[in-house]
């Protein structure tokens, strides 16, 4: 059986890039183009890699994405193909810290927020979120683990246990417990 695919998921805002650095930190080849550089809302930068955006169309990539982390946003996951094992690292934040840290950076950037009311958005994302983990509970190939965003910033050393615990190679949980930086935990509830 091939390497898994390691991916990094969750809503916008939930800690998916701090899940990256940590998981590069450990020693985990990132899959990302540093198109979507750093900036005050994100200063480690964002683990990104614009293809992803296109996985409805463009899978090929994924053929050189095994053993590697990947950030796939929660919405995109019923786009990978069942033709691999995955790891997924679901990352999950209190939904009003989520609107706020979106709030926040969308006023910082100058552009115009959701155009549905934040309860309403509230409510697309529960709806969303209880899609996604459907879906992924209904895949043999697709194993999850689901990180609370709060404990990882609080108490990293256990959740990078688990993280590595999870992924099944060794890591260096030291380095990714020194890529946590609670000073980044801006938007609380």
């Amino acid at each position: 059986m091939p390497d898994p695919v390691i991916v990094v998921s969750g809503l916008p805002r939930s800690g998916t890039s701090l899940a990256m650095q940590a998981i590069h930190a450990g020693g985990i080849e990132p899959v990302t183009d540093g198109e979507r550089v750093a900036d005050p809302d994100n200063p480690r930068g964002y683990y990104e890699f614009e293809r992803v955006k296109a996985l409805r169309t463009d899978k090929a990539w994924l053929d050189g994405a095994a053993g590697k982390v990947v950030k796939v946003i929660h919405m995109l996951l019923p786009e990978l193909p069942d033709d691999r094992p995955y790891r997924v690292v679901f990352m999950e934040r209190e939904l009003g810290e989520v609107l706020a840290s979106q709030s926040t950076m969308l006023a910082r950037s100058g552009r115009a927020g959701a155009a549905l009311a934040p309860e309403r958005l509230r409510a697309v994302y529960e709806q969303q979120l209880r899609q996604v983990h459907e879906w992924l509970a209904a895949r043999p190939n697709f194993t999850v683990l689901r990180v609370p965003y709060r404990s990882f910033v609080n108490d990293p050393t256990e959740q990078v246990a688990r993280l590595a615990t999870f992924i099944g190679v060794p890591m260096d949980q030291q380095a990714m417990v020194k890529a946590v930086d609670p000073s980044l935990y801006r938007n609380k509830a």
